[in-house]
């Protein structure tokens, strides 16, 4: 089994996140995440969060799993981190399975994960990407921040294991302060992906107006 892309259900989520993070006035993050979820149909959603950090595309995730009916885990470092977050999803009519401790050993204890988005300005995101234990109908994990991050040179053939996480294709985009997406395959499927109708999505930056196109 595959990962199945469902535009109905990517545009559902994007317009939902749209509506809820007005107010947050920020870069079109949070939608475009929110839709690539929802769209992709995940079941196990991961993110990594600490104190004071954006927390749109936390409610974005959120609004995907509504519309997915899966799993939606928020690792954060210290009570404290998880004290703020649930007041402001709270804030915002949302609630999310949070799990505190450090990432890499919270990790350990998570299996199937078929959507991860890290914070690329945390300095072990590449090592919480490697040690992720994937779904085996494949995964698509998300780096925010990406101009931020501090591991010189990343590729993304770095956290994955050729054996068993093949990457399919990977798409570095310009919104916010960068994202950095990658498509991981099944277990046992065509790393080309060769036979399958390609796809477009359309994604528009509130802020800057810009229009992403991306090819899946």
């Amino acid at each position: 089994m595959k990962l199945v892309w469902s535009p109905d259900t990517a545009s559902k989520a994007y317009i939902d996140t749209v509506q809820s993070c007005q107010v947050f006035r920020e870069s079109g993050v949070a939608e475009l995440v929110s839709a690539m979820a929802a769209g992709w149909n995940a079941q196990f959603i991961v993110e990594t969060w600490s104190q004071g950090g954006v927390i749109a595309t936390s409610i974005g995730l959120s609004i995907a799993r509504g519309h997915t009916g899966g799993r939606h885990v928020c690792i954060v470092p210290d009570e404290r981190s998880r004290l703020e977050y649930g007041e402001r999803m709270g804030e915002a009519g949302k609630s999310t399975e949070i799990m505190v401790g450090e990432a890499e050993e919270v990790m350990e204890g998570l299996e199937g994960i078929d959507f991860m988005v890290v914070d690329c300005r945390r300095k072990e995101f590449s090592r919480v990407l490697r040690m992720a234990k994937l779904s085996s109908k494949g995964a698509v994990l998300l780096c925010k921040n990406a101009n931020s991050r501090n591991v010189p040179g990343f590729k993304w053939r770095s956290v994955l294991d050729e054996g068993s996480r093949r990457l399919v294709r990977s798409v570095f985009l310009p919104v916010g302060k960068g994202l950095d997406i990658a498509h991981v395959s099944a277990i046992g499927g065509n790393l080309a992906g060769h036979g399958r109708a390609k796809r477009w999505i359309k994604h528009v930056d509130q802020q800057s107006g810009e229009v992403h196109v991306i090819r899946r």
